[in-house]
């Protein structure tokens, strides 16, 4: 009886939360500009206030290794998230001001890409908001490419950054068949349908097979160095020259070594070496406000999302906690990824 009650109150709360949303999303209530019928559903929760203060400056989060949609559990950050948030600042009018608050090893190339894409764009339009990108411990190879179009980029002296470079990861395992006594057997279309096939002999392995892989690789290579430049150009020319200009040889540290803040700072990578609260007063004075609110956005979950977890099970699967969390990289997929830090 006591269950029935508490699930009867669980599901009147429910219903009652989602007729909320309904109205609002319908411009019945006070948030429905704020309100969508897609996507991550965003909430706001404040960082700090400043007496009398009217604008905001929203906090996006970039923390953990970064993918396409949040399908994974963990240490993951996903463009589809990242892209809500924005849009959500980008309709706020009192937002005058975007932090992209960064803690990242990288990610995929695709999700890396459309994080950078959607920054570039947000900045781009009529309101003109600028980004400022925070770097906190680690800002490596997708990390630094989501931060590139910045309007501005601020880093600790002992931030993590660069490792510019992209990377492609497979195994082989086909002598751990043979021992086993377990032969394939494949039909394929085409000489090259099982490219990167963990089933193979390595020695069968074309030259050809890796120069196409190394193509790959080396022209997406180029749209990572092609990026960096364009954000660093940009960032100069609305700042009115100030901030740091990259240095002419900043193409040959670009080979996926890993460069501290006051490295990256010095080869022009970054605009400034400080704190979080140095990147919120740059962004203060590059949006022309004296005070603001600090806000940050997060992912808003409600009573639906609590019965949806009594659907799941996962008793098939037997998790050991090392103290660490370990990304799930797919094999064939292109990352922009610091291995280093996560091994």
């Amino acid at each position: 009886m006591i269950f029935s009650i508490v699930l009867l109150v669980l599901l009147t709360l429910s219903v009652l939360w989602n007729l909320v949303s309904l109205i609002g999303s319908l411009g019945l209530g006070d948030g429905a500009r704020y309100m969508h019928t897609y996507g991550p559903r965003i909430e706001e929760a404040v960082v700090s206030r400043e007496a009398h203060a009217v604008d905001k400056i929203a906090v996006v989060p970039v923390n953990g290794v970064i993918v396409g949609h949040a399908a994974e559990e963990g240490a993951f950050v996903s463009a589809e998230l990242i892209k809500a948030e924005l849009r959500h600042a980008s309709e706020d009018d009192d937002v005058k001001a975007v932090i992209l608050k960064v803690d990242s090893p990288g990610g995929e190339v695709l999700a890396s890409d459309e994080i950078y894409r959607a920054i570039a764009e947000f900045q781009k339009k009529r309101n003109g908001k600028p980004v400022v990108a925070s770097m906190g411990d680690l800002a490596a190879s997708g990390g630094y490419y989501v931060s590139s179009p910045c309007r501005w980029i601020v880093a600790h002296d002992l931030t993590i950054t660069g490792s510019i470079g992209v990377i492609m990861h497979s195994w082989n395992y086909r002598g751990l068949l043979d021992k086993v006594g377990v032969r394939p057997e494949v039909y394929k279309s085409g000489r090259f349908k099982d490219m990167m096939s963990g089933e193979r002999e390595p020695d069968q392995v074309t030259p050809q097979e890796r120069e196409m892989l190394q193509a790959l690789i080396d022209e997406t290579f180029g749209r990572f160095k092609a990026v960096v430049a364009e954000g660093r150009k940009w960032a100069q020319q609305k700042n009115g020259g100030a901030g740091a200009a990259l240095n002419s040889d900043w193409v040959s540290y670009a080979d996926g070594r890993v460069l501290s803040g006051t490295e990256a700072y010095k080869l022009g990578f970054v605009d400034q070496l400080g704190t979080f609260e140095d990147a919120v007063e740059r962004a203060k004075k590059i949006a022309g406000i004296p005070s603001a609110n600090v806000v940050q956005y997060q992912q808003r979950y409600d009573l639906s999302d609590l019965f949806r977890l009594f659907g799941k099970t996962d008793s098939r699967v037997l998790r050991v906690d090392l103290g660490l969390e370990a990304p799930k990289l797919r094999a064939g997929l292109l990352y922009f990824l610091s291995p280093t830090f996560l091994h």
